[in-house]
């Protein structure tokens, strides 16, 4: 019964404090209400809540969180009373800084959940900084004792370097500690995620900043990019068009008041496209056109040039993006759906450590350090010029303090704009965080949903701040329901996936995981080459069998990852027509630039490709070979008769079209008939899955090719059968 009644005597103890206590459900984005709670007035909520900062003017001050310290007269031996500040209790920060749930002790199950028994909650909220003082102070005697009885020292057996040595660095205040639910995530991969806010949720929580400069990360996976696209987001932010490719296209503010939105793409994971940064720098102009295709009819004419291809894992243009951070200043946030990585760039791209005081950039040198440069001085001219800096140094640092002890002691110094802000508890924003140079970044995991409310984190001290948003949903239920428990990890795409070929014969069908997905091709009379570049183990079989595995009407040693009863909710995703001619890039070296140079429309055939893409698994790419239509002639091989203009009067049985051999045309049109190959996808209730422009991935891996006459020397041949050769023969 101890702990029990320990437990109930600190939550009575912390219950008070916590804005949020009360509250025992959370849903995202921040809808709570203090409906429970007492209202307080005007000047408490001053007192109490720190301000809320703005970027509208260049000379912003960072707004310092005070709390209310009660003083009481304190006798001592002196005749005068001296008032002395007795610390208030620290409580638990207002919000999780890992998923930004606001913090409570109520319900276990919910995020934002603090167990105050925790050792890392402990030593947070009993942080005493005058403990730490006397502590100081009790090391500081005990040094200058042994410094004065040098004698003592070697009876010890100690050296008299040790009390010269530098004092360790050690952060003054305990790092925020994270809540329940992340500590479970980041240390036993355990957790349950929460409800995904709606667009319009969003779009009223941007129109909530503060800022009038306010810069819109649009946050997508190029695992199965462009299926994670939010295709109304410029209509539901209400943000003007994007740019045309018209030079005299301009670009307009936001429609809301006088603030300022723009819109970047930000492609995040572009290391699962290709090896290599060169590589996946090529792939713009793919990415751009595929971008187009989805943004619709309205954008097809879009310029496009904000998108960046970012890899927070290799740290492929995350600099670039950072500068552009720092740069703009006012608000940046990271809008997108699920799992996309909005929390690994957040991490990557946050400018840390920029704006902090005068302290975090030039080191205090201590005592034993100042000594070691006199004695490093070779000359006086050296110990004049060290003094010189050191004095320098000095002057600064004292300058600095000085204008923070007049900041903090002038209240009233503080813009008139600023002192008219002050934070809504039923505003959908949390509060700001105050200033740190290197801040408790939001956790990263790999379940949907990990972020619970919207995360401000400020840089650069008025500057700005970045904003983490809650990821939207995406098709729901999500494809995870449909998985066995223990296999929902195997549903993300880690690292980059050299994809073997898998050739599907008429009546073969490809499956993948089992049963989650299956491809079986239309047109019967057709090779189709595969190449799955998705974490789960793909399985060629026939068709007759990859139904019974799908439907789970049929055993088999395939390894399955399908949930017990999801057979019966199978269904057809669509047929996807292999529309994309992909004859130049994978014609092999036919068409290669260090081989053949054969032109495509001089080839007897063509290959049509396509990728089929699964919502937050992968792609995978198709492709096949079709011969040309019959009596049909390289455009190379026809010779041109120089009178046909004259033969050709009074003779309409024939046209060019027949002339060359281009087979059946649509003679309205002028264009050649063609009849595109055909495969059908089947996927858990018909959804997840979508199809692009194909980018061959399939030849992106693999050495350099190298053109025969720019290769040095010639490759040495296998002297494996001449060595046979030579080998005697064993007696017979």
């Amino acid at each position: 019964m101890r702990p029990a009644f320990r437990q109930a005597r600190n939550l009575v103890r912390y219950e008070s404090s916590l804005p949020h206590a009360s509250i025992p459900t959370f849903l995202c984005p921040a809808l709570l209400r203090t409906s429970k709670a007492p209202r307080t007035s005007y000047v408490e909520r001053r007192r109490q809540v720190p301000k809320n900062f703005s970027t509208s003017k260049q000379a912003r001050l960072q707004a310092v969180a005070t709390s209310n310290e009660p003083i009481v007269p304190q006798e001592t031996s002196s005749p005068s009373n001296v008032l002395t500040p007795i610390p208030a209790p620290r409580t638990l920060p207002i919000c999780c800084p890992g998923c930004g749930a606001p913090a409570q002790v109520v319900d276990k199950q919910e995020a934002g959940y603090y167990n105050i028994d925790r050792n890392a909650v402990k030593a947070y909220l009993n942080y005493d900084p005058t403990k730490r003082q006397e502590q100081d102070k009790e090391n500081d005697v005990y040094t200058k004792a042994l410094q004065q009885h040098s004698g003592l020292l070697e009876e010890l057996g100690l050296d008299k370097t040790v009390l010269n040595a530098s004092p360790k660095v050690e952060t003054t205040l305990p790092a925020t500690p994270i809540c329940d639910r992340c500590h479970n995530l980041t240390h036993h991969h355990s957790g349950t995620s929460i409800h995904h806010p709606s667009i319009t949720a969003i779009q009223e929580t941007i129109a909530e900043s503060p800022h009038r400069r306010n810069h819109i990360y649009h946050v997508l996976d190029a695992a199965d990019f462009p299926l994670s696209l939010i295709p109304n987001l410029q209509t539901s932010l209400r943000l003007p068009r994007l740019r045309t490719q018209n030079r005299r296209a301009r670009h307009k503010g936001w429609v809301a008041g006088d603030r300022i939105a723009e819109v970047s793409f930000i492609i995040t994971r572009a290391d699962l496209l290709a090896p290599l940064k060169e590589q996946v720098d090529r792939l713009m102009p793919y990415i751009q056109d595929v971008l187009r295709t989805a943004l619709g009819r309205v954008n097809r004419k879009a310029r496009l040039g904000n998108v960046r291809l970012v890899s927070a894992k290799r740290g492929w243009w995350t600099r670039q993006v950072k500068e552009d951070i720092w740069n703009r200043g006012g608000a940046g946030w990271m809008v997108g759906k699920v799992n996309v990585g909005k929390s690994n760039l957040f991490e990557v791209v946050f400018p840390k450590g920029r704006g902090g005081e005068l302290q975090d950039v030039r080191q205090i040198r201590s005592a034993a350090e100042r000594e070691d440069m006199f004695a490093k001085a070779r000359s006086m001219d050296e110990l004049v010029q060290i003094q010189q800096q050191l004095a320098k140094e000095d002057d600064e640092i004292e300058r600095a303090r000085n204008q923070t002890s007049e900041n903090s002691q002038e209240p009233t110094a503080q813009p008139e704009e600023f002192e008219e802000e002050e934070y809504d508890p039923d505003s959908l924003l949390p509060p700001p965080q105050p200033y740190t140079p290197y801040p408790v970044l939001p956790l990263t995991s790999s379940l949907p949903g990990t972020t619970a409310s919207p995360i401000r984190i400020p840089f650069g001290r008025s500057r700005g701040e970045l904003i983490d948003l809650p990821g939207l949903a995406r098709t729901s239920p999500d494809l995870a329901t449909f998985v066995r428990p223990g296999h929902h990890e195997d549903l993300v795409m880690k690292s980059r996936i050299a994809a073997h070929r898998h050739i599907l014969k008429p009546g073969q069908s490809l499956v993948l995981g089992g049963g989650l997905i299956r491809i079986t091709p239309v047109t019967s009379d057709l090779v189709f080459l595969v190449h799955p570049f998705v974490p789960i183990t793909p399985h060629v079989t026939s068709t007759e069998k990859a139904e019974g595995l799908q439907n789970q009407t049929r055993e088999s040693g395939v390894e399955s990852i399908l949930a017990p009863g999801v057979g019966e909710k199978m269904r057809s995703a669509g047929r996807y027509k292999l529309q994309w001619d992909v004859t130049k890039k994978l014609a092999g070296p036919l068409t290669s630039p260090t081989a053949g140079k054969i032109r495509p429309e001089n080839l007897p055939f063509k290959i049509w490709g396509t990728d089929i893409l699964v919502e937050g698994l992968g792609w995978v790419e198709i492709s096949t070979q079709v011969r040309r239509p019959k009596g049909w002639k390289p455009v190379g091989m026809i010779k041109k008769d120089p009178n046909h203009a004259r033969g050709r009067k009074g003779k309409g049985e024939e046209d060019a079209f027949d002339r060359a051999g281009a087979g059946e045309v649509n003679r309205s049109e002028g264009l050649e008939v063609e009849e595109y190959p055909e495969v059908e996808v089947f996927s858990p209730l018909g959804k997840y899955v979508g199809a692009r422009m194909p980018m061959c991935g399939s030849v992106l891996g693999g050495p350099r090719q190298v053109s025969k006459r720019n290769r040095k020397v010639r490759p040495r041949q296998s002297m494996v059968s001449v060595k046979r050769q030579r080998k005697p023969k064993g007696k017979g």
